[in-house]
C-alpha cells in the first residue's frame, strides 16, 4: 500500500473518531445542563435503600394482666450482601460450623434464601433467629473466616408459660412468598414474622407493629456502602384475653395427668384430650386447652417444620398413637358427643308434648331398646323416667323418647342450641361439625352409593369384555350377552334397592342419633357452647377468647362487649326441667356423684356424662371408646360451663369429667390445685 493511501485512510478514520468523540461531548452537554435535575433525582433514587427494623410485636395477656406472650431481644444470623456477591464468604466453612445446631443450613439453604431474596439483596439475609449465645460467641471469634456473616440484635417473641394455652395463643413463623404478595411489602418482606395459628393469627393486625428503617446508601452494584437517617419502629397493640391463666393451668395439669395414667394403666392410644371452659353469661372463654400440646416457642426460631412432633404425616391416614400436636382439638375436630346429647332429645320429647310428665311417664328398661337394631342399654334399669334416666344415663329411655319426638324435633333443638354450625369464636380454623339430617344423608350416600355401582358396572364391563374377545361361535356370543344381561339386571335391582334405603331416612338413625352416636359429630366449644345455653336459660351466646385491645401506650383501643348469638327457641320449663334432671346426674346414683359428692351445697354441679364409639377403623367398640364430659355450676346460680373430650378415656366420668372436678374445685376455691407453685 502506498504511503499516501495511508495516511489518507488514517485521516478519514481520525476524522470519524473526532465526530463520534462531538457527538458524544454534546450529549453529555445536554445531559449536564438540560436534564441535569431529572437525572440528579434518578442517581439519588437509585442509591438510596429502605432497610426494614423489625418492630417489636404487641404482649398479649390473660384476663388478670399476666403476660402470656411478650418479645424479647435475641442474636439473629444474617449474610450481608457485598461479600456474597464476591464470594469472599466460604459457605462451606459456615455450614460446617452450624452444623452441630442447625443441621438444616447446608450450602443449598443458603444459595435458595438469596435466590428467594434476590430483589432485595441490600436487606440482610437472615439464615436463623434466636441462635444460641455460644454460637453467636463462636461465630464472633471466628470473624477472621467468615467475612460477611453478622450476628445483629432483634425482638422476637417468647412465652414465659411454654405450653400453657399454647393453642389458644397460636405461633409465629417466616412469612412466605403467597402471604407477601397478599398482604402488601408496606408492612411485611420476606424476612417478616407472622401469626400462623390462634391469637397471633387471628389478631395479627393488631399485633403486628410498624417496623422501622434504616436509610442505607448503595452503590451502583446495590452494594450498601453508608448508612443514614433511621425511622424508629412502632410496636403494635396488646391484646387482652378472656383466659385466666390460673384455670388454664389447672386444666392444663389435669388433663394431662389423666392421660398419662390413661395411657400408661388402660389404653395406650388415650393421647388426645381437649378441653373448654366458658362464662356461661358472656360466652367467655376463661380456659382451653387440647393435647397433645404445642409450645409457640418452638417455632419461632426454627427454620422449617418438617421435623418437629406437630405434623402427621399426610399419607398416612390418622394414627392414635402418632396424632399430632398442631390440631386445637377444642375447636378444629369433632366427636361424637355420646350420652351428652340426651338432653337435647329430653328437650325435644317435652317441646313435643310426647312426654307427658317428667316424674309419671315412665319406661321400662330390660337391658336393651324393643325395637331393631335392639341397642344395648348401658344396665338393666328398670321402670325410669326423665330424672332416673339422665341420671344413670338409660339408652332405652331415650330411644323411647326419640322415637315418640321424631327426628325433625330433635334436630331443631340441636340447632337452637348451635350444634352442626360454627359458634363464631374469634380464633381461626373453627370446625362446623356435623348435625345429620335427612338431607345430609341423601346427598352424600346418593354419592357413594352411585360409586360403589358405577365400580360395579365397569367391573361388569370389563369382565364380560375379555371373555367376548375370545368367543369364536354366534351360540357362545349370544350366551354371554344374555348372561351379562341378567347379571346387570340384578346389580340394577340391587341398586334401587340399596339407593332407596340408604338414602332415605330410617328409624335406626333416629335411634343411633337419640344416643349421640351414628353420624352426630361436634367440637368440644360446641358441647360447652350448648352446655352454656341450658345453664343462662336460654340465650346461646358467641364465644370469645379477646376482652380487649390497648395501644402500646396501655391505653384501650377496643373493648369486646359480650354478644347473643340468639334466643333459644324452647320453652323456660323444658330448660328448667332439663338442667334438673342433669343435676341428678351428681346426686346419689347418679354417673357423675363420685365426682362431685363432696361438694358443698351451695355449689352443686349439673352434669351429664358420655361414652361414645369412636366410629374408627379398627377399633373395638367396647375398649376403644371416648370419654365425653358436659357440666355447669352452680346449679341454682350457674356462673360456668364446661365441655371435654379424652379420646380412648373409655368413660366420661373416668377421664374428662376428671378434669371438670379438679377445675370445679378450683374455680370454686374448693380445693387449690395451685398450691406450692
Amino acid at each position: 500500500m502506498r504511503a499516501s493511501e495511508l495516511k489518507l485512510k488514517l485521516r478519514v478514520i481520525a476524522y470519524i473518531m473526532l465526530a463520534l468523540l462531538g457527538i458524544l461531548m454534546g450529549r453529555l452537554a445536554v445531559v449536564q445542563f438540560v436534564y441535569s435535575d431529572v437525572y440528579q433525582t434518578k442517581a439519588k433514587d437509585n442509591r438510596i435503600r429502605l432497610v426494614s427494623l423489625q418492630a417489636p410485636r404487641g404482649e398479649i395477656y390473660d384476663r388478670n394482666g399476666n403476660i402470656l406472650a411478650a418479645n424479647q431481644l435475641v442474636y439473629t444470623l444474617n449474610l450481608a450482601y457485598p461479600y456474597i456477591s464476591q464470594q469472599n464468604i466460604s459457605l462451606d466453612y459456615l455450614v460446617d460450623l452450624l452444623r452441630d445446631t442447625y443441621p438444616e443450613i447446608t450450602v443449598d439453604y443458603i444459595e435458595e434464601k438469596i435466590k428467594t431474596q434476590q430483589y432485595r439483596l441490600f436487606e440482610p439475609v437472615i439464615l436463623a433467629r434466636n441462635i444460641p449465645w455460644e454460637l453467636a460467641v463462636e461465630i464472633e471469634e471466628n470473624r477472621q473466616n467468615l467475612p460477611g456473616v453478622n450476628v445483629s440484635v432483634e425482638p422476637l417473641r417468647y412465652y414465659p408459660y411454654g405450653s400453657i394455652a399454647g393453642h389458644v395463643l397460636g405461633y409465629i413463623h417466616s412469612i412466605d412468598a403467597q402471604e407477601v404478595a397478599q398482604l402488601g411489602t408496606e408492612r411485611y418482606n420476606i424476612n417478616s414474622l407472622i401469626g400462623k395459628a390462634g391469637i397471633e393469627k387471628q389478631y395479627e393486625a393488631e399485633l403486628k407493629g410498624r417496623d422501622g428503617a434504616r436509610r442505607v446508601e448503595v452503590d451502583a452494584r446495590g452494594r450498601p456502602v453508608g448508612e443514614l437517617v433511621t425511622l424508629e419502629p412502632t410496636p403494635g397493640n396488646n391484646v387482652h384475653l378472656t383466659i385466666d391463666l390460673d384455670l388454664q393451668k389447672v386444666m392444663d395439669h389435669s388433663l394431662q395427668a389423666i392421660l398419662a395414667d390413661l395411657e400408661r394403666n388402660r389404653n395406650p392410644k388415650a393421647k388426645v384430650g381437649s378441653a373448654v371452659v366458658m362464662d356461661v353469661k358472656t360466652g367467655e372463654i376463661l380456659a382451653m386447652s387440647s393435647f397433645p400440646a404445642l409450645n409457640p416457642d418452638d417455632w419461632k426460631g426454627n427454620l422449617s417444620s418438617a421435623n418437629f412432633p406437630y405434623y402427621v404425616p399426610q399419607e398416612l391416614t390418622y394414627n392414635p398413637l402418632n396424632p399430632g400436636a398442631l390440631t386445637n382439638r377444642a375447636l378444629q375436630a369433632t366427636y361424637p358427643p355420646g350420652s351428652t346429647f340426651k338432653p337435647i332429645v329430653g328437650l325435644a320429647a317435652m317441646e313435643a308434648q310426647v312426654m307427658a310428665s317428667v316424674l309419671a311417664d315412665r319406661v321400662t328398661c330390660q337391658g336393651s331398646y324393643w325395637v331393631a337394631p335392639y341397642i344395648r342399654c348401658t344396665g338393666v334399669h328398670g321402670s325410669v323416667n326423665y330424672y332416673n334416666a339422665m341420671a344413670v344415663s338409660c339408652n332405652t329411655y331415650f330411644q323411647e323418647m326419640a322415637r315418640r319426638a321424631g327426628k325433625d324435633q330433635i334436630i331443631a333443638v340441636a340447632r337452637e342450641l348451635g350444634l352442626g354450625a360454627k359458634s363464631g369464636i374469634d380464633l381461626p380454623h373453627e370446625a362446623e361439625g356435623l348435625l345429620p339430617t335427612p338431607e345430609w344423608k341423601k346427598e352424600i350416600n346418593a354419592i357413594l352409593i352411585d360409586r360403589k355401582y358405577n365400580r360395579i358396572r365397569e367391573n361388569l364391563e370389563e369382565t364380560y369384555r375379555s371373555k367376548i374377545a375370545g368367543v369364536e361361535s354366534e351360540e357362545e356370543l349370544r350366551r354371554l350377552e344374555i348372561q351379562k344381561r341378567n347379571e346387570l339386571n340384578r346389580i340394577e335391582a340391587q341398586y334401587r334397592i340399596d339407593y332407596n334405603f340408604d338414602t332415605n331416612w330410617q328409624q335406626f338413625d333416629t335411634f343411633n342419633m337419640s344416643i349421640g352416636q351414628g353420624s352426630n359429630s361436634y367440637s368440644v366449644l360446641q358441647l360447652a357452647n350448648f352446655t352454656a345455653a341450658l345453664a343462662n336459660g336460654g340465650q346461646l351466646m358467641k364465644p370469645t377468647v379477646m376482652q380487649k385491645i390497648s395501644g402500646p401506650d396501655g391505653r384501650t383501643r377496643q373493648n369486646n362487649k359480650p354478644q347473643k348469638s340468639s334466643d333459644v327457641n324452647l320453652s323456660t320449663n323444658s330448660l328448667a326441667e332439663t338442667k334438673r334432671a342433669m343435676l341428678q346426674v351428681t346426686q346419689v346414683g347418679g354417673t357423675a356423684y363420685h365426682l362431685f359428692y363432696h361438694f358443698p351445697p351451695h355449689i352443686q354441679v349439673a352434669a351429664k356424662t358420655g361414652t361414645a364409639e369412636t366410629g374408627r377403623v379398627g377399633d373395638n367398640t367396647l375398649r376403644d371408646t371416648h370419654g365425653v364430659f358436659i357440666a355447669f355450676a352452680p346449679y341454682d346460680d350457674p356462673q360456668i360451663a364446661f365441655a371435654g373430650v379424652v379420646e380412648y378415656g373409655q368413660s366420661g366420668g373416668g377421664s374428662a369429667g376428671q378434669v371438670a372436678k379438679t377445675v370445679f374445685e378450683h374455680y370454686f376455691g374448693i380445693v387449690n390445685h395451685l398450691e406450692g407453685e
